[in-house]
């Protein structure tokens, strides 16, 4: 069966100085700290392109923060950005809202935190996973399709859509701490497949040392 991977990143930091739980609001684009993340993100991948990696497609998210993200990298690889709605943020029905635990002690929301499991508060868990199969099955057998064997595709999208996507694949519930999500700024999440079977599932920081001073607000 045919070898493919498929690399989720993350976007780098947003400019964002009030905290806003920005979700799909647009206008919300990388820092002066996130420009290096991304640029660092480009560096890894044209490391890994030199040394015998087969990237042959990349696609992100309409938000500028990602399409800011995918830039280098597409850049360094001489590739076009694909973009695909389907990698988008998730729906939010509190993003625009800063200070959000302040928020949520006003009865006005408590109607939106019935079923965390779901969640209430937005778009569901299960949604997520579906759109982003959806979209990482489209591209990867497209690039199968034109280039063969061993293709390797870069994804640029957000936190969570992410990290769910990466539970699933993991049998692992898709209700979660948010606090303790492992996908940080600029992080990469691979996954190999052996035909249509994820094999494995990774997990890279190519810019750790751009982390600790960086403002990790999650967009939904």
């Amino acid at each position: 069966m045919p070898i493919s991977t498929v690399h989720l990143l993350r976007h780098g930091e947003v400019f964002n100085p009030d905290r806003v739980l920005y979700g799909r609001i647009p206008g919300f684009g990388l820092s002066e700290l996130g420009f290096k993340m991304a640029d660092g993100a480009g560096d890894y991948f044209a490391k890994h392109q030199a040394s015998g990696g087969n990237i042959v497609r990349i696609v992100a998210s309409p938000l500028v923060r990602a399409q800011q993200t995918a830039a280098p990298t597409a850049q360094a690889l001489e590739l076009p950005i694909l973009t695909d709605d389907r990698v988008i943020e998730a729906d939010n029905q509190l993003q625009g809202l800063s200070k959000v635990a302040q928020h949520l002690k006003s009865p006005r929301y408590w109607p939106l935190l019935v079923n965390p499991l779901k969640p209430s508060w937005g778009e569901p868990y299960v949604e997520q996973v579906a759109r982003m199969r959806e979209a990482m099955e489209f591209h990867r057998k497209a690039a199968l399709e034109e280039h063969g064997d061993g293709v390797e595709i870069v994804i640029v999208s957000h936190q969570l859509p992410i990290w769910v996507t990466r539970r699933a694949a993991e049998g692992k519930p898709l209700w979660h701490d948010p606090r303790k999500r492992e996908c940080t700024l600029t992080s990469i999440t691979s996954f190999e497949f052996d035909g249509d079977d994820i094999l494995s599932v990774r997990y890279t920081e190519p810019s750790p040392e751009l982390l600790a001073g960086a403002a990790n607000i999650p967009g939904a």
